[in-house]
């Protein structure tokens, strides 16, 4: 059976929101080849991903029989020699060289750079890439390299072709989204880029940030995050444990009161600022008591929006060496640290309604708050359209707006 005579390509991402950003370049480049092509742009942060990712090339085989299959992103780096002898695959694309158009396109006639795609609701704009931590858990440096930063003046002209062609929201994303110019002339720090963006497109109304790691955040930035109106209220933190020692054996370079302190003064300053976190159960050595730490900080930082993930051994990482804690213990404290997130998550939902909130619409006629809160949008709201409504209740896990 052959591929649809309509189809071209198809890029299926898994995996963060760097990867996004990227697959909407690699769409725009594979647009100039005339062979039909699948991507999986693949993630490898833990065994699940993994097995998401194979799951994916053998879907995408049995509905594209005919196109050619490629992988990349960092599964395609790390679990290169097992991807590769899977008889789905015709290729493997190194992360580093993803977003060459040579990768896809071969020697055929290379486009140009592509406009940034229209009709999104929330632009992302990589502004960084790679790493220089060593955290014992991530085998992400094995397939990103060395942070690399992009210069003011690229990001920039990036995010005013993002409005220029109509998304109304640009979220800054990256492996270490913090770490961004470190590697620059002068290095500047993550501040300095934010500010910049405001400045340059005073058109831009809500720009956010995705993960970004407490201990890295400079004064500037943290000023901003606390007043600047159009930063939205919303950080999501690299936490991954509550707990002193583990966080040690991390080799994390914050403790668990640094995330405390670092909290209570942005609430202090901005009191609706929501935030989200990276929580890791069951880490190596990690006893009961390290574990009900790790439950503590979800209420201490006030955790609503909560990335749980089972400790997963990486291949070549240190905490793969480390004494393990039985897989089912370590399932049942995830299933733990998702319920406690659940509990704060509901009470944070709670105390917005009756609140009004500038909400930015979707395309499923849903849409998110300045703090990240899900919202049900009243009959009539087109997909980007902004507006100003009192949340009148709330039902499965969204608020549910009525015009103000």
């Amino acid at each position: 059976m052959s591929a649809p005579a309509t189809f071209k390509s198809e890029v299926v991402t898994l995996g963060c929101r760097l990867n996004m950003a990227e697959s909407e370049r690699i769409r725009a480049m594979l647009a100039a080849s005339a062979q039909p092509t699948v991507v999986v742009n693949s993630c490898a942060v833990t065994q699940e991903a993994v097995r998401q990712t194979r799951r994916a090339i053998r879907r995408l085989r049995r509905s594209h029989p005919d196109a050619r299959l490629l992988v990349t992103g960092c599964a395609a780096d790390i679990e290169r020699e097992q991807l590769s002898a899977m008889a789905e695959v015709d290729g493997l694309v190194a992360n580093a060289a993803k977003l060459e158009p040579r990768a896809w396109l071969g020697d055929a006639a290379l486009p140009a750079a592509a406009p940034a795609p229209r009709g999104r609701t929330r632009a992302f704009v990589p502004v960084q890439n790679g790493c220089d931590h060593s955290c014992t858990f991530c085998v992400i440096p094995q397939g990103r390299g060395a942070s690399r930063s992009l210069p003011v003046e690229d990001v920039v002209r990036i995010a005013a072709d993002h409005l220029a062609n109509g998304a109304p929201e640009i979220v800054l994303t990256g492996v270490d989204v913090t770490s961004w110019g470190h590697d620059l002339p002068g290095s500047p720090a993550l501040g300095t880029l934010v500010r910049a963006i405001l400045d340059a497109c005073p058109s831009l109304a809500r720009l956010r940030l995705s993960s970004i790691d407490g201990a890295e955040i400079d004064p500037l930035l943290e000023d901003m995050a606390a007043h600047e109106p159009r930063l939205m209220p919303h950080l999501h933190l690299s936490l991954q444990s509550g707990d002193d020692m583990i966080l040690k054996r991390m080799k994390r370079r914050h403790s668990r009161a640094d995330a405390i302190r670092l909290v209570e003064r942005l609430k202090a300053r901005r009191p609706d600022i929501a935030v989200g976190a990276d929580l890791i159960a069951g880490f190596p050595t990690e006893t009961d008591d390290m574990h009900a730490n790790n439950l503590f900080i979800v209420s201490a930082c006030d955790i609503v929006h909560g990335h749980i993930f089972p400790f997963s051994p990486r291949p070549g990482t240190p905490a793969a060496r480390m004494p393990q804690v039985d897989p089912v213990r370590v399932k049942a404290r995830a299933a733990e640290l998702r319920e406690a997130v659940a509990v704060q998550r509901s009470q944070w939902l709670g105390a917005l309604v009756g609140t009004t909130q500038t909400v930015l619409a979707e395309r499923d006629g849903t849409g998110h708050a300045e703090n990240f809160a899900p919202v049900r949008l009243p009959a009539g709201m087109a997909q980007g359209e902004t507006a100003r409504l009192r949340m009148s209740g709330r039902q499965d896990g969204l608020l549910i707006g009525e015009a103000a």
